[in-house]
């Protein structure tokens, strides 16, 4: 049970740095047309499009609600893994 908790941390985790890289992609000229950023927007595009609407002139703040989104989910699945664990001890 706990290793299911931890792979399941370890996927938002590893979301949350695509989600990262793909931020930091923006700065870069013609990154999002490589095969590795358009990988990665395939990943990363469908989630962030719940957060678009957030943005203040050019500055989009998607990806930062995104990030934070996942941290509670993250730590809603720390807490659960707490509570699920105490249950069976």
């Amino acid at each position: 049970m706990n290793l299911i908790f931890q792979v399941l941390s370890w996927a938002v985790s590893a979301y949350i740095l695509l989600i990262v890289v793909y931020a930091l992609m923006s700065w870069l000229p013609g990154a999002y047309q490589s095969k590795l950023g358009q990988f990665i927007g395939r990943l990363v595009e469908p989630f962030l499009s719940y957060f678009n609407f957030i943005s203040v002139g050019p500055l989009g703040f998607g990806p930062v609600v995104a990030i934070i989104v996942l941290s509670l989910v993250q730590y809603g699945l720390q807490y659960l893994q707490y509570i699920v664990l105490s249950l069976f001890v």
